[in-house]
């Protein structure tokens, strides 16, 4: 890629070069993407303040093109090399270098070079985009890490934070320990949504979500009473829903359903690591390719292994697994509203249909029947929603 002759020799300027890409340039008919590329090299030599950032931008447009992992990598890697070289201070270096090594690293994860890419989320941080070293230190485990860094970007001076920012900063802390932490800040982007909700800005769906969720943190946390309050608000939402529907028409919201429904999973998979990386619970599926095909790829395995356990009848196992399953359907396709009820429903039936075949196992129901319901809610059929969350809350509130 990079030409001797365009570069010059020993530090010599090739003058005819700069000439030929002047005119190539001025030229009156439209040049093809890499003819670009080459005038850009040759006169981001003589001109770097010019033509260095036209370089970047020509360079990232190949590799977006490209659908050769090693060619983007090479594309990529002279882009962040030419976004280094703009002058310090210059008002677009920091955001051309942050995009050129955000397409260098997806590049590096995608041919399995973890270590290098983790450099490249690395040096990204450093130049203020840290949102990608969190995803990446979470996939590896390291949860007390990407929290702080989560903690840096949240608190950033806005007076409404984001759902996507919000939740992984909890999940991070959550995964780290620090439960009391996690339900404080996912409390807060609770009260948000309230808020926004009373005022008809967001979906009384969303809400729902949230309020189970937080209800499940501050379960596993050890405060019960707590808990029980935040599912009998839940319940009274998910009441007004079966009575009177949404108070308006909201676009596709299931990414919010799936990222709420995967991340109550994480504590049923391995703990992750850097020589085993999970899913970055609590993004939207911002995962590296690698780490998101190993976790997908497990489905097949997980099926077989579904099928032994129902032969056997270990039926507790049974539905455990069958949970795990339908996580990783909603991660593969549930932002897909296409007949998502129909395609969606059965993996949920079938959980509550085998929970039901344990009559001294109120939780695994209860856990079923909350499963179902919201996803009942997403699907926009409210009154079984209710029905089965009414359920799961008698049970867990039985004496």
């Amino acid at each position: 890629m990079n030409h001797p002759e365009n570069r010059g020799n020993m530090g010599k300027i090739d003058h005819d070069a700069v000439l030929r890409a002047r005119v190539q340039l001025l030229g009156s008919g439209r040049l093809r993407l890499l003819e670009q590329v080459h005038a850009y090299r040759v006169l981001a030599e003589v001109s770097p303040k010019a033509y260095l950032p036209k370089l970047v931008d020509a360079l990232l447009s190949m590799s977006y093109r490209s659908r050769d992992p090693e060619v983007d990598v090479t594309l990529t890697a002279e882009a962040v090399e030419a976004a280094r070289r703009i002058e310090a201070g210059a008002p677009t270096r920091a955001e051309r270098l942050c995009r050129a090594l955000d397409a260098y690293q997806a590049a590096l994860f995608a041919l399995g070079r973890r270590p290098e890419g983790h450099a490249a989320c690395e040096e990204m941080a450093e130049a203020g985009q840290s949102g990608r070293l969190a995803n990446i230190l979470a996939e590896e485990g390291r949860f007390r890490e990407a929290a702080e860094l989560n903690e840096k970007a949240a608190r950033n001076g806005t007076p409404e934070h984001s759902f996507w920012n919000m939740v992984e900063w909890a999940a991070n802390l959550e995964g780290a320990g620090l439960h009391d932490a996690a339900s404080g800040v996912f409390g807060e982007l609770l009260d948000q949504t309230r808020r926004k909700a009373a005022e008809q800005r967001t979906a009384l769906a969303i809400l729902t979500w949230e309020l189970v969720h937080l209800s499940r943190m501050r379960e596993a946390a050890g405060q019960g009473a707590d808990a029980a309050a935040t599912r009998r608000e839940a319940l009274t939402v998910l009441e007004e829903l079966a009575t009177t529907g949404e108070p308006k028409n909201w676009s596709c919201i299931l990414a919010w359903w799936v990222t709420l429904f995967a991340l109550s999973g994480r504590v049923g998979e391995p703990a992750a690591s850097a020589e085993f990386p999970m899913p970055p619970f609590g993004t939207d599926l911002r995962w590296t390719s690698g780490t998101r095909d190993a976790f997908l790829g497990t489905l097949p395995g997980l099926e077989t292994k579904a099928a032994g356990l129902r032969r056997a009848g270990r039926l507790p196992e049974l539905v455990d697994v069958q949970r795990r399953i339908s996580i990783r359907a909603a991660l593969r396709e549930g932002n897909h509203p296409y007949r998502f009820g129909e395609r969606f429903k059965p993996y949920f039936d079938e959980g509550v249909a085998l929970a039901r075949r344990l009559p001294d196992d109120p939780a695994r129901l209860a856990r079923a029947l909350t499963d179902r319901s919201m996803f009942l809610v997403a699907a926009r059929t409210f009154e079984p929603a209710y029905a089965d969350f009414a359920e799961a809350v008698a049970l867990v509130h039985a004496p």
